[in-house]
């Protein structure tokens, strides 16, 4: 890989750790274009207060600020700086997670190949345990007059680079470079602008060939990194070629994108991923009281099922003989009776072929209790016991600003606002499924149960 030309070497000072709440204090670059170097700096109005802390941090206090240009007013020209240059950051992903924060705030779509120092630190000098700048400074013989001001780190990032030059050399940093930077092909009939406006943000993205047929759906923590993959990856070679057009949607985190990511696989069936098929024929052991202590396993498919407390389930079945074969097992290991499962019809009071076998302790012939046997069936069946629906009701299962409705374990849909709560309410149960089931449950101790759910379904005006 070779090194560019036009570099930007970038330290931004903050109000905060979060692009998204918080605002740019101070920006300060060295631009190199070969052999040319160019300094820039400048104080930023926030806009919001600056606390004692990052006061302190930085040096920089709200009054320094008050007089300076809004990241607004420089955004223009800072952007034209940085177009066509690599960014090169410590801890890059903060100071280009920030620039292209505010940068979409004033209508700018900002996209750059990054380097941070930080894993190219780490790449060429694996012995060593600390990668900030003023390990460098004391490892290297950096100097900076004012740490923790923009143009001041940024310098030293400079200087970082400089000395890399000498030693371990040009070569050696290509290498390096090569990890973090990936030289991207775009297939052939995508269009450049399709995939321009990817955010670095959690989502799922869908790729669809000729004649809409969707190739693949994959999920990821950053659209935009995971998207580009596929792109740089000799693997997708074949899937490369056959891409024509490019959808995703951003999710507040990961179970929003799991859950949407497993509804698209399963409606649109893509080429290339492993079929998923949809759990609506799963059967489950239900428990019937029959009166006098005994409880009969009888089976049921799983999409008629609450799961309410009061009527526990087990197991989860694709079919009725995968079923038999669980309870056959259990009734062998444990000496339960075929007759009172249901395995085998005898008369009263005769013994079932497990009798004769010496597999059965004799429920049916009157050793034991139709309660005792009960009591050892549960104990048997608890292992494959599907953990039970504990609302009276729908749930919500917040996740950023996002709210992910649920009911008996079936996945309803997601709102950003509760006047679409009623819609969801009044369309119809979708059928239970495994996958769904086994994402949800891990939350359990997340969910809001839903008040008044029957006044939500009936609303007519959004509340």
């Amino acid at each position: 890989m070779e090194i560019p030309a036009a570099l930007a070497f970038v330290d931004l000072e903050t109000t905060g750790t979060n692009p998204l709440t918080d605002r740019i204090t101070e920006i300060g670059m060295v631009l190199m274009d070969g052999e040319q170097e160019e300094s820039w700096s400048s104080l930023v109005n926030p806009g919001v207060e600056i606390s004692p802390f990052i006061e302190q941090l930085t040096g920089i206090s709200n009054s320094m600020v008050a007089t300076a240009p809004t990241f607004a007013e420089l955004a223009d020209p800072l952007f034209a700086r940085l177009q066509g240059r690599l960014f090169i950051a410590h801890n890059a992903r903060f100071d280009y997670g920030f620039l292209k924060q505010e940068f979409a705030r004033s209508g700018l779509r900002f996209q750059a190949d990054t380097l941070c120092t930080v894993k190219l630190s780490r790449q060429l000098f694996p012995e060593h345990q600390k990668h900030n700048l003023d390990a460098l400074m004391q490892r290297h013989g950096l100097t900076a007059p004012c740490r923790h001001r923009a143009l001041a780190d940024a310098s030293l990032i400079h200087q970082f680079w400089q000395t890399l030059q000498a030693e371990p050399g040009p070569a050696a940093i290509a290498a390096a470079m090569k990890n973090q930077i990936s030289q991207t092909r775009l297939p052939p009939h995508l269009e450049a602008r399709a995939v321009e406006a990817l955010p670095e943000a959690a989502g799922v993205y869908s790729f669809f060939g000729t004649d809409d047929q969707a190739l693949h759906v994959g999920r990821a923590k950053n659209l935009r990194k995971q998207v580009f993959s596929h792109f740089t990856s000799p693997r997708n070679l074949r899937m490369h070629q056959e891409i024509r057009r490019l959808d995703w949607q951003e999710c507040p985190g990961d179970i929003g994108a799991r859950l949407l990511e497993d509804r698209l696989v399963k409606t649109l069936q893509p080429l290339h991923n492993r079929p998923r098929k949809s759990s609506s024929v799963l059967l489950t052991w239900r428990l019937d009281d029959l009166g006098e202590g005994r409880l009969k396993p009888c089976l049921v498919e799983a999409h008629a099922q609450d799961f309410t407390l009061d009527t526990p389930c087990y197991g989860l079945f694709k079919s009725p003989r995968e079923a038999l074969e669980i309870l056959r097992a259990l009734a062998t290991e444990q000496g339960l009776c075929d007759t009172l499962l249901g395995l085998e019809q005898t008369a009263p009071g005769k013994p079932c072929c497990g009798i004769t076998a010496k597999r059965c302790k004799g429920a049916c012939i009157g050793r034991e209790t139709p309660a005792q046997h009960s009591m050892r069936l549960i104990g048997a069946l608890i292992r494959h016991k599907l953990q039970p629906w504990p609302y009276n009701g729908p749930a919500l299962l917040r996740e950023g600003d996002e709210a992910h409705l649920v009911d008996a374990w079936r996945y309803l849909g997601s709102i950003r606002d509760t006047s679409d709560l009623p819609s969801l309410l009044n369309t119809s149960r979708p059928a239970f499924d495994q996958d769904i089931y086994r994402l949800l449950v891990r939350q359990l101790g997340r969910f809001e149960p839903l008040k008044h759910p029957r006044a939500w379904a009936d609303a007519s005006v959004p509340r």
